[in-house]
């Protein structure tokens, strides 16, 4: 087990931390912006960026004196470091614990037909799985890896990501694999660490950190600008807010009534609706104004309010049932959202994604 306790890197123009996290034997995905500390994070990890302040331990044991090479953790950059006047094999077999280390790599990696090649031969896919080899061929107690994707198309890139989580799992040691994509992020990652401005908002598994984002920011970095003021009323007997003249039942929470908070709704959960009856719960008069064709989903953007105050709503559908919708923007709709869909967060000064 990795642990990091107050971990502080700081920069003239730019601090780390303080980061406290624990990775257990998981494939843990760093998530977030460029510029954000993913990498230092991992520097900072291997030992080539002593922290300023905090202390790393592995399996309790203190880590802050132990030189870099004695660490055995693996970093796999974000840029390309295979060594081109070497074979794959070479390559692979250069930091490898043990002789047999080279085939079964090679075979879990399927890259065996590509041993025997010059490294400079290879595709852009092929040198990043001869770098995943090299590092598991080492037997490290950590793998670091650094936007492993980058730079490769995407089919190439979504088969090199399916590949990863299977072989990662399988090692049984603890993974740190940092992306600023959240799709890849959600499909290789047993739980995810969101940063923003060298902090950690949120580590949850992917499920809970798409439904239940604990910031705005969150939820926006993972796809989601549906995040809106609002107020906690009575129940009655069902939990309930008010949002843009409107009440909205909710599910479950631990706010007080009269509490501000933010509500938030991926846009995959709401339903649109060519007609609805707004004497409903959750069934509100909306304005549709238009749609976009993203590559298999249409996104729809809606005006949804009422008294004066509105916001703008995202949607997502596929096109059957926008064809089912037959209302072509700009239009009168209905949305239907469902309770159990729409979470609550703590209300801060920060404006909402909506609001930006």
């Amino acid at each position: 087990m990795l642990t990091l306790d107050g971990v502080t890197v700081a920069y003239p123009a730019f601090q780390l931390g303080p980061i406290d996290l624990t990775v257990g034997r998981e494939v843990l995905a760093v998530l977030g912006p460029s510029g954000c500390g993913k990498t230092t994070l991992l520097a900072a990890i291997a030992g080539i960026t002593p922290p300023d302040a905090g202390h790393l331990y592995w399996a309790g044991a203190p880590l802050d004196a132990v030189p870099v090479e004695a660490r055995r953790a693996a970093l796999v950059f974000q840029e390309s470091a295979v060594f081109p006047h070497m074979t794959a094999r070479a390559n692979i077999a250069y930091a490898a614990a043990g002789a047999d280390q080279v085939e079964r790599m090679a075979d879990l990696l399927e890259i065996a037909d590509v041993l025997d090649q010059p490294a400079d031969t290879l595709s852009g896919g092929e040198r990043r799985r001869v770098e995943v080899a090299r590092a598991l061929a080492a037997a490290p107690r950590v793998l670091l890896l650094d936007e492993p994707t980058t730079g490769l198309d995407a089919p190439i890139k979504r088969r090199l990501r399916d590949q990863l989580r299977t072989v990662l799992t399988g090692f049984d040691i603890p993974v740190l694999y940092v992306t600023h994509d959240q799709r890849e992020a959600a499909a290789v990652a047993d739980r995810i660490a969101v940063m923003e401005d060298g902090t950690i908002h949120q580590v949850a598994p992917p499920t809970t950190l798409f439904n239940a984002p604990a910031t705005p920011f969150v939820a926006s970095f993972t796809g989601n600008d549906n995040v809106f003021p609002a107020r906690v009323l009575p129940p009655d007997p069902h939990p309930r807010v008010a949002w843009n003249g409107h009440v909205v039942r909710v599910a479950n929470h631990d706010f007080a009534p009269g509490t501000d908070v933010w509500l938030c709704v991926r846009p995959e959960q709401v339903s649109v609706l060519a007609d609805g009856d707004p004497a409903r719960p959750n069934v509100l008069p909306a304005a549709l104004q238009h749609s976009v064709y993203e590559g298999g989903t249409y996104t729809l953007t809606l005006e949804v309010g009422a008294d004066g105050a509105s916001s703008r709503l995202e949607a997502r559908m596929l096109p059957p049932a926008l064809r089912r919708l037959n209302r072509p923007p700009p239009a009168s709709v209905h949305i239907r959202l469902d309770a159990a869909a729409v979470h609550l967060m703590p209300r801060i000064d920060a404006a909402s994604p909506s609001e930006r």
